[in-house]
């Protein structure tokens, strides 16, 4: 499958270029000098409530936009990221398919997966073997025909 690549709606190229320019060096570089050049200037405005009101809007001003622009970025690279891990899911042949877009499951529902994985991670500590794995389909089978094979249990089960 192809995807052609689209430059998007004209917010969303305003919202990638001043996310790429904000996050650069000559962005803070620039920054750091309106700051310097705000403090040098004290002395001419006899620092001044109007003087102080002006950076501090400045400030609380870009402050409130970066959010959105932030956040925007954030759900853009939190949805690429859910992509791809979901075609690494889906492409391993061991893997449960279950596992693709846990991330609109509820919280409990997370919580009950995040137990299920605490006991893999238990049988897997009593493992020989450091590389083995358990999917989250298989991993009670595997479990059973463990016991059912080992002798120790055998003598435990009787």
């Amino acid at each position: 499958m192809k995807i052609a690549k689209k430059s998007g709606g004209l917010f969303e190229q305003f919202a990638n270029a001043a996310t790429k320019f904000t996050g650069s060096s000559p962005a803070f570089i620039g920054a750091v000098a309106i700051v310097f050049l705000w403090a040098v200037t004290g002395p001419l405005f006899n620092y001044s409530e109007t003087w102080q009101l002006f950076i501090n809007t400045g400030t609380t001003i870009i402050t409130f936009l970066m959010v959105f622009l932030i956040q925007k970025a954030q759900n853009k690279d939190g949805k690429a990221i859910q992509l791809k891990l979901n075609e690494l899911i889906a492409a391993h042949d061991h893997a449960s398919n279950r596992m693709v877009d846990i991330e609109d499951l509820t919280e409990d529902e997370l919580d009950q997966l995040h137990k299920f994985y605490v006991t893999l991670s238990r049988l897997a500590k009593k493992e020989n073997d450091i590389h083995s794995s358990h999917s989250i389909d298989a991993a009670k089978e595997l479990n059973l025909e463990k016991v059912k094979s080992i002798k120790h249990y055998k003598k435990l089960k009787k």
